[in-house]
């Protein structure tokens, strides 16, 4: 399971390094050193394989003649991209997936269970504030829906 938040720089080229728990998570959990890395909102979402896998199952059940999945495997599935570590333990983010999380100098990597987000560090503190301030009426929303 990947938790925590971890604060990283991202380089010139667009590389930067997976926390080493994250790593640890991957080699110990799935084996590989291989992500897909996906545009979910104002972030990145990076799967290990074999859980993007499970997703991709799941997706084929997901009624492709309606238009909101059209939508969103267009969106969310269509940019799909393989991304190796690499010796160092780092990925190359690809110009068009850091334009669109707008990833400049510092990021910051947010574990979320069986995959881990991606964020520029001044957007992630605006909406983690905006999650602050509704954090306890979900919380009791949530804690109601699994019998809490």
């Amino acid at each position: 399971m990947f938790r925590g938040r971890f604060e990283h720089s991202i380089d010139g080229k667009g590389r930067v390094s997976i926390p080493a728990k994250f790593r640890e998570t991957l080699k110990r959990d799935y084996g590989r050193d291989e992500l897909i890395v996906t545009i979910l909102d104002s972030c990145l979402v990076a799967y290990p394989f074999a859980e993007w896998q499970i997703f991709e199952e799941k997706m084929k059940d997901f009624s492709q003649l309606k238009k909101e999945a059209q939508s969103f495997l267009r969106y969310f599935y269509s940019g799909a991209m393989e991304c190796a570590i690499d010796d160092h333990g780092r990925i190359l983010i690809p110009p068009q997936f850091r334009e669109h999380a707008t990833l400049n100098k510092e990021i910051v990597f947010v574990g979320m269970m069986n995959r881990f987000e991606i964020w520029d560090k001044g957007v992630w503190e605006k909406e983690s504030a905006k999650y602050k301030e509704s954090f306890g009426e979900i919380s009791e929303g949530i804690a109601e829906r699994m019998g809490l």
